[in-house]
């Protein structure tokens, strides 16, 4: 599979295979995540629920490395280097000050980002920030094994029915 993803993204579209953003991490610090790459090259980078024309942009074989969640399979590379765990919130756009700011503001940012979270299974994209940030502080505020187990397991599902997948 490590070797048949990044083939299937050069031929459905040119430019590179794995796809860098600036994100932010825990205590609010800067790092680094890897994602197989999903758009055209040039896409804005912000959030794809801000751009207009975000079906238009997705390349075809992007498509389905999004609805799958393949196109998240190089963050374990950010786990690795423990800049971020398998659950945990999102890791923040650079951009996104609203959502850093309420994050330092709840407390949140004391977690390290995960790849999926409970705000993930709660609605992901479709959840206004201030109530993806409630979650994100249930979640430190109720961190437990448990519940990671819980949230691995809803997050299973979703990516097995394709649930939510954009």
């Amino acid at each position: 599979m490590w070797v048949i993803i990044p083939i299937l993204i050069k031929l459905d579209s040119s430019g590179r295979v794995i796809y860098t953003q600036k994100r932010i991490g825990i205590n609010s610090g800067f790092f680094t995540i890897y994602k197989y790459r999903t758009m055209k090259e040039g896409t804005p980078d912000i959030p794809t629920d801000e751009v207009s024309n975000s079906t238009e942009l997705v390349t075809k074989f992007g498509s389905f490395l999004r609805r799958t969640s393949i196109d998240e399979i190089p963050q374990l590379i950010n786990i690795l280097k423990g800049q971020m765990s398998f659950i945990g919130p999102r890791p923040a756009l650079y951009n996104q000050l609203e959502l850093i700011s309420l994050r330092k503001e709840k407390g949140v940012d004391v977690m390290r980002p995960g790849i999926t979270g409970l705000a993930q299974v709660s609605g992901r994209d479709e959840l206004p920030i201030p109530v993806k940030v409630e979650f994100d502080k249930k979640y430190v505020d109720s961190f437990s094994l448990i519940n990671d187990c819980r949230i691995m397991f809803i997050t299973a599902k979703a990516v097995l029915t394709a649930k939510g997948n954009k």
